[in-house]
């Protein structure tokens, strides 16, 4: 499985690396994100899984973040997606998991059994494809011209 996301990551960075333009910026900014239930329950599943699937992409287009992919497990969320340089990293699990344990304990009475839906923590990574070299290529090419 991992083999199988690490293959996909790379796939996705050769067709569709693509800078944002903006009126005074341009950026790629990708994160990898991760977070379990409470206990790791397994949980996520069914009915449960499609809304969380929903509600994830709800908070991503209101912030303008773009999912590059969504991979829900039982008992523990993937997420690889698109931000912009005003978000600070930790506000993407937060707000997504703010939402979704509100949400989903409203609409799934079995889930307010938890103490919590989301353990406090989560894994995050920044992703990009820009090494040292080029980097340094870059700033080289700067600084002729």
């Amino acid at each position: 499985m991992a083999l199988q996301a690490c293959n996909y990551v790379a796939l996705w960075y050769r067709s569709n690396v693509k800078y944002k333009h903006e009126q005074h910026s341009v950026h790629l900014v990708v994160y990898h994100v991760i977070w379990c239930p409470k206990r790791r329950r397994t949980v996520l599943v069914g009915p449960v899984r499609d809304r969380l699937a929903q509600i994830t992409g709800e908070v991503a287009a209101e912030h303008d973040w773009e999912i590059i992919r969504l991979a829900i497990q039982p008992d523990h969320v993937h997420l690889f997606i698109r931000a912009n340089p005003y978000t600070l990293p930790s506000d993407i699990p937060r707000l997504i998991k703010g939402r979704s344990a509100h949400d989903l304990r409203i609409e799934f009475p079995e889930l307010r059994k938890l103490p919590s839906l989301w353990t406090r923590s989560y894994f995050l990574s920044t992703a990009g494809t820009v090494s040292q070299e080029i980097i340094q290529k870059y700033i080289e090419r700067q600084s002729k011209t």
